[in-house]
């Protein structure tokens, strides 16, 4: 296992961190790993496409037709002029 050290912790949060800590019934030490485990949960699972996150985002005002892949296609410029 590995170990970490925190230095120039505020007194008020390792307070805090200490009444937390009695509430769950377990050591300060215990809660910090559990406070960690919790901010890290998730983050090896893959994000969901881009394709997907936008249909998600516009089912709501009707978007009911898949979104054309676009992969391969030649990007064109927007034009800004008359």
């Amino acid at each position: 296992m590995a170990q970490l050290v925190v230095r120039n912790i505020e007194e008020k949060v390792k307070a805090r961190l200490q009444r937390r800590a009695a509430a769950h019934k377990r050591s300060m030490e215990e809660e910090v790993r559990d406070i960690l485990r919790n901010a890290v949960k998730g983050e090896d699972k893959p994000s969901p496409r881009l394709g997907s996150r936008l249909r998600k985002r516009f089912s709501a005002i009707g978007l009911d037709e898949d979104i054309q892949e676009l992969r391969g296609t030649t990007a064109i410029p927007a034009s800004f002029d008359e």
